[in-house]
């Protein structure tokens, strides 16, 4: 915890650094990639370009800064999970963190000039490195629960199949390229793929897993994105037999025990975890009740969909809603996904997957509707989060 002198500090100067705080942050990656240009491999550069990656890292500090305030009600574990994750699937290390620390805090210097105090910088460098710690611990345990080396989580897989899914989606099963075991992981979980792209960059990219685990190979399946270069480059250029570069499996969102009813909802390529989740459960409890609700531009953009629909045959107690922007067909309904239509059976769990102002949506219907917020789990693609009721 804070000390009492820093809390009084942080306490005084929070809403100054809240207010600058996505000014500060995108002075620190310019200055970090300024002076390690290396690092720039290690970040998303499309959520650097759209500032996502800039506002994410703000709303964790200055929320983390409420927390140790006790000023924050919104619970910073399942954030610090999240982060953690995230760090461990691109194999970040410990001692990066002074460097992340320099920069941040000069950052705060920089955007803030003369009000930054000795003491002021003081405080929120005590804040800094208790967030730092904390991350820290929770990475060591991920890394050796897995049995990772942090400084080598990159390994080579060979793609074994390629199979279009939709207009817009492929999906890759892969295998080890060196004939060894595959890791154990949790359907929910995703993967860093690391691509080597032309004009010399490397780019890295988390895909959730699409299929559950015990197949002997893992599977993803990458809808084309706008501009996106990584998804354009496997789209294009990839085929069975090339070897792509993977981290290890990571994701907290993952199916809890028990065997009450399971909620799967998910938009457009939010599909793929939902899939995985659906397979793992035909295949270890094909009694319990599984409803599976999912919104697309169109069934023609709707991946995985047959596949999906053929292991719900296999679950005595599943449910299938679609909804298409292009209108009503089969079993689907038209328009966006109503929250109000969903089955809500008592006691059930829901997992959400999709942009966030679709999950916002489903989460904050669901609240509304009676569900606690803590049967609601969500899996988020790039940086941000939905920890507000």
């Amino acid at each position: 915890m804070l000390s009492p002198a820093s809390a009084a500090v942080v306490r005084a100067t929070l809403p100054v650094v809240r207010a600058n705080a996505v000014a500060i942050t995108g002075e620190f990656y310019s200055s970090m990639f300024a002076a390690h240009p290396d690092l720039l491999d290690l970040f998303n550069q499309g959520n650097q370009a759209d500032g996502r990656q800039k506002l994410a890292l703000a709303s964790a500090v200055v929320e983390f800064a409420g927390h140790l305030l006790g000023e924050d009600a919104a619970p910073f574990d399942r954030i610090a999970e999240r982060i953690a994750h995230k760090h461990v699937s691109l194999g970040i290390r410990a001692e990066q963190y002074p460097l992340v620390g320099h920069h941040l805090l000069t950052a705060v210097g920089t955007v803030l000039g003369d009000a930054v105090t000795a003491e002021v910088a003081g405080a929120w460098q005590e804040v800094y490195w208790l967030l730092a710690c904390r991350l820290i611990a929770a990475e060591a345990r991920l890394y050796e629960r897995g049995d990772l080396d942090p400084a080598d989580v990159w390994r080579r897989w060979r793609v074994a199949k390629r199979l279009d899914e939709a207009v817009d989606a492929v999906s890759f099963t892969l295998v080890p390229d060196d004939g060894g075991p595959v890791p154990e992981f949790a359907p929910g979980q995703y993967v860093s793929v690391l691509v080597d792209l032309p004009g010399g960059h490397r780019q890295p990219r988390q895909y959730s897993l699409s299929q559950g685990p015990g197949r002997g190979s893992l599977r993803i399946t990458v809808r084309r994105a706008d501009g996106g270069a990584v998804s354009g480059y496997l789209h294009d250029e990839v085929t069975e037999d090339d070897v792509l570069r993977l981290g290890p499996p990571a994701g907290e969102t993952t199916l809890e025990e028990g065997d009450g009813p399971v909620l799967l909802v998910s938009a457009g390529i939010g599909i793929t975890p939902m899939a995985a989740l659906l397979d793992h459960l035909a295949r270890t409890q094909p009694t319990r009740r599984v409803v599976l609700a999912h919104a697309d531009r169109s069934p023609a953009h709707h991946a995985l969909r047959r596949e999906c629909a053929q292991i719900a045959t296999g679950l005595a107690g599943a449910e299938e809603l679609y909804w298409y922007e292009s209108g009503h067909d089969g079993n689907s309904r038209p328009g966006r996904m109503d929250v109000d239509a969903l089955p809500l059976p008592a006691d059930a769990t829901a997992y959400l997957c999709g942009p966030l102002p679709f999950m916002h949506g489903i989460r904050a219907g669901l609240l509304r509707r009676g569900m606690p917020a803590d049967r609601i789990r969500y899996e988020v693609f790039g940086p941000g989060g939905l920890d507000r009721d």
